[in-house]
């Protein structure tokens, strides 16, 4: 988030303040989101595994996708691809 500060010509402070009541979440959360939105449509149209997943989102690796995809989508990405993968064919 620093470099994001630097880049905007703000404190880490201030563009996280600003950043929140434009987006309505902080850097971090909104970050996350995107991945899991990336995780959820390669999960749809993709046979990649889920470490190929996780590594492609930035998530880093299966463990962590999985954790942060149960928090936020209410399901595993197994359960996820095997619920949607019909719909987006």
């Amino acid at each position: 988030m620093t470099d994001l500060a630097v880049r905007s010509a703000m404190s880490p402070r201030t563009f996280a303040r600003r950043f929140r009541e434009t987006a309505g979440t902080t850097p971090y959360r909104w970050l996350l989101q995107q991945r899991i939105f990336l995780a959820q449509r390669l999960l749809e149209t993709t046979d990649l595994s889920v470490d190929a997943v996780a590594s492609q989102c930035g998530i880093g690796d299966a463990a962590n996708l999985r954790d942060h995809f149960r928090r936020v989508v209410g399901t595993s990405p197994n359960s996820y691809r095997q619920t949607f993968r019909h719909i987006a064919s």
